[in-house]
């Protein structure tokens, strides 16, 4: 039971790194990843879809993204789902190909992406001991209910903190090369 409790935190906690890392994905960092358009949705026939389920998305070069729709009658509404989206690009058309270039960084806005990671390094912190918390809570109700003994129940809580520990540490090196990754120029 014990072992259950423990695997679960464990999942719970690796899904709060994940989620980072997908957030920290959608940054822009001046140089051209395809990840930077994975979350725009376009209107394909009156439903938002995501973009690569209606194109293809390619690296053209370190500054480029290149965007293939699958029918030549979408690529207005690809152009606009790009220029809508909050990432501050401007596409390029060129027949069914539409380029994506990446602007430069400036020093300035580099920091501000560098707050907004750190922002979001921090809720992944708060939600790693979200799940502590509600772990913890749950082996104390066990042992209030006799289900466990004293002994039990602290090297229990103990393992719980490991586990914590071992996330926010995780969470705090995928911030620090999201952060050595942005101020590269």
């Amino acid at each position: 039971m014990l072992e259950d409790i423990k695997k679960d935190a464990a999942e719970r906690m690796q899904k709060c790194v994940g989620a980072l890392r997908n957030e920290l994905k959608k940054l822009r960092t001046g140089r051209a990843h395809t990840s930077l358009l994975e979350h725009i949705r376009v209107d394909y026939y009156g439903s938002e879809v995501p973009l690569q389920q209606v194109a293809s998305i390619a690296v053209e070069d370190a500054r480029t993204l290149t965007v293939t729709p699958w029918e030549k009658n979408l690529v207005p509404a690809i152009e606009k789902a790009i220029m809508k989206s909050d990432l501050g690009l401007m596409p390029n058309t060129a027949g069914t190909v539409i380029r994506v270039p990446m602007p430069a960084l400036t020093e300035e806005r580099r920091r501000d992406l560098i707050k907004v990671v750190r922002h979001e390094a921090e809720n992944a912190r708060v939600a790693v001991r979200s799940v502590r918390r509600d772990v913890m809570n749950e082996l104390k109700d066990m042992l209030k209910e006799k289900l466990v003994s004293q002994d039990d129940d602290r090297r229990a809580q103990e393992e719980v903190q490991k586990l914590t520990d071992k996330y926010v540490a995780e969470i705090d090196q995928v911030l620090a090369e999201k952060e050595k990754e942005m101020m590269q120029i």
